[in-house]
């Protein structure tokens, strides 16, 4: 059976060991050398930043997230253990990790991280499709001839470089589409380069939750749950205009992936139609200064995300959904597209503040759409609002001290409720 070490990248039949390093990290697949649709996903992404640049926290828990009233964007491996997920509200996740380091996210640095690993992954294949900061879709089709090398082998050397280069690791999915190589990398997180092949792809899947298929939340799982849908193999008992006819357009999409069939293309050229962000809260909130810090944390993630594709938005969207689980979304166009934190954070809330506001909420979001290249964002002013120039200014100046001093040169107040 083809094998691959993924330390010194050897490639051999079958062993228990590398026989050139004597490694145990193998990976063996019989279509190990012929899969080339892979999904990247780095591990822990921010918390894993974070260590690399304090080594004082390299063996400790590790929550990024606001204060203690704030919630957990995202934590380490170590505290995950302790049962810590994102969305979590801080004072939840230090009642389960009470030794776990509480770090504010740096979104300058997370963005640098992801701009070196996107440099690393264009090395290897001109079709890239990132979803966001720290995932991205690759197609290596026809790439061995350049190479010299299959797919296999670059993608275990790019997660090699990153770790030797970056100080950052990451999982690999290795496919024959998109649906089953993104399945893939969260198989054996972290550090995990897992395949499934074309031969094995129903056996795989039959047994599985449809919990797997990418966007099915809580309220799609309730409706399949109702119709007696739990897994693959329910899934493959219906037919296609039985779906159709309970779940519509979703239908059609179910009754292919329920064969392992996924069509979609990976483009490096798909247009950013919107950049966004949103989080379930574990206990509903009303509380209004959380909301706030929220709203802020969300436009800056938002602006991050913006700065680093070079992109800038017309249109601010807030999204709201209360604890009866009603839907709440407002929008609204600005005068110029923008990428500044400031114009994001402060139009959000103008739009949060034009809500009827009865009961506690459970989800919030904050978007960006109509989005256009960045080149003369940003640059008018607005007469409604003098100082908004100014602020602009001021927040691409301190862009510019993070970049050169540190993320944590400059912390804005709002971030730490």
């Amino acid at each position: 059976m083809p094998a691959l070490c993924r330390d010194c990248l050897t490639t051999f039949d079958s062993e228990t060991r590398c026989p050139q390093c004597r490694s145990p990290r193998v990976t063996r697949h019989p279509e190990l050398f012929d899969l080339s649709i892979a999904h990247m996903d780095c591990d822990a992404f921010y918390a894993s930043v974070e260590k690399r640049d304090n080594p004082e926290l390299a063996d400790k828990p590790v929550i990024i997230g606001g204060g203690r009233r704030g919630v957990v964007s995202t934590a380490c491996y170590v505290a995950r253990i302790k049962g810590v997920r994102s969305a979590m509200p801080m004072f939840q996740a230090l009642k389960l990790c009470p030794d776990a380091v509480v770090v504010r996210p740096r979104f300058d640095a997370y963005v640098e991280a992801s701009r070196a690993i996107r440099a690393m992954m264009d090395e290897l294949t001109p079709v890239v499709e990132p979803l966001s900061l720290d995932e991205a879709f690759m197609d290596l089709t026809g790439t061995a001839r350049l190479h010299h090398a299959p797919p296999a082998v670059m993608l275990a050397r790019l997660v090699k470089r990153m770790r030797d280069e970056l100080g950052l690791t990451g999982s690999i999915g290795l496919s024959h589409n998109k649906f089953l190589a993104k399945v893939a990398s969260d198989l054996d997180k972290p550090r995990g380069f897992s395949i499934i092949g074309k031969a094995e792809t129903m056996e795989f899947l039959r047994p599985k939750s449809v919990r797997l298929i990418w966007g099915i939340g809580p309220a799609a799982q309730g409706s399949l749950n109702k119709a007696g849908i739990r897994t693959f193999d329910d899934l493959l008992r219906w037919d296609r205009r039985d779906l159709h006819d309970r779940f519509g357009g979703m239908g059609e999409r179910l009754y292919q992936l329920a064969r392992g069939e996924d069509g979609r293309r990976i483009s490096a050229r798909n247009p950013v139609k919107s950049l966004s962000n949103e989080t379930t809260f574990h206990e509903d909130t009303s509380d209004p200064d959380i909301l706030d810090g929220h709203i802020w944390r969300m436009a800056e993630k938002v602006s991050a995300r913006a700065k680093a594709k070079d992109k800038a938005g017309r249109v601010v969207t807030l999204k709201l959904k209360t604890h009866d689980f009603k839907g709440i979304t407002r929008r609204i166009s600005l005068r110029h597209p923008t990428q500044i934190a400031d114009v994001i954070y402060r139009t959000a809330r103008g739009l949060f503040d034009q809500v009827d506001h009865r009961g506690a909420y459970r989800l919030l979001g904050v978007g960006l759409s109509e989005i256009v290249a960045a080149d003369g964002a940003d640059r008018e002013g607005d007469l409604l609002d003098p100082d908004a120039g100014k602020r602009a200014q001021a927040e691409k100046a301190a862009d510019r001290i993070r970049e050169k001093y540190g993320a944590d040169a400059i912390i804005k107040g709002r971030a730490l409720r």
